[in-house]
């Protein structure tokens, strides 16, 4: 019989591998890893509530994609064009940075599986005698050994001619240049400790789960255990 098991330990402790696994995916597909140095407007940008001319620009770049600007001398008008800068694999600007790729495209792997997991723990707490959080624990902690080799990997890349062209001259492994680093960055990051978090609390929401008072509830025969 399928006892639904609710406490505020596992219920928190799912919804932070969602959040993880989002934040990462998130992160992994946006262009705002790195900021690019000021790029001057042209003539043709003009304000057309002032008169005078738009301020300089930022151009952005992740590890597969790029944001920049484009200037429609019709309208007198920019827009922000975004997309992959790669059309495959092996046209990602550093061989660091498609390591990086791998690496994170692997734990993102297991923790959008970790997460789609997690809902059903309420229902299945094991699995062939095997706690379902600690084995998902352990699965979130691989994960971010693979997102701490990818972020570690990804400076590394900054020397290739891609960043050099955004970033300057100065620009090479581990400096940044002209660049900052983007959210995407600081997110991966933050997601990442927080991959490590998740792994630490399911051991929480597995002693939750398998206390004594659900044991008992258990016992009365009661179908949905609700403890807060």
């Amino acid at each position: 019989m399928c006892h639904v098991i609710v406490t505020c330990r596992s219920m928190l402790w799912t919804l932070l591998s969602i959040v993880v696994a989002f934040a990462e995916l998130i992160a992994f597909m946006s262009a705002d890893w790195l900021i690019g140095k000021a790029k001057p407007s042209s003539s043709e940008d003009v304000d057309n509530r002032t008169g005078g001319s738009q301020e300089p620009y930022h151009p952005t770049l992740g590890i597969y994609g790029r944001c920049t600007r484009i200037s429609h001398m019709q309208l007198s008008r920019r827009d922000t064009l975004c997309g992959p800068y790669a059309e495959n694999f092996s046209e990602i600007a550093s061989g660091f940075w498609q390591a990086t790729a791998i690496f994170l495209a692997v734990g993102i792997m297991i923790l959008c599986a970790v997460a789609f997991v997690s809902i059903f723990t309420m229902c299945v707490q094991s699995i062939m005698k095997k706690s379902i959080f600690n084995v998902c624990g352990l699965l979130q902690g691989i994960a971010g050994l693979f997102l701490i080799l990818g972020l570690i990997l990804y400076p590394a890349g900054w020397g290739c001619q891609k960043v050099i062209s955004y970033c300057g001259p100065y620009a090479s492994a581990y400096k940044l240049g002209d660049c900052s680093l983007g959210w995407a960055f600081y997110t991966a990051i933050g997601g990442t400790i927080l991959t490590f978090i998740c792994a630490v609390f399911s051991a929480q929401a597995e002693i939750a789960t398998s206390s004594d008072k659900v044991q008992e509830e258990i016992e009365e025969g009661k179908n949905l255990i609700c403890l807060l």
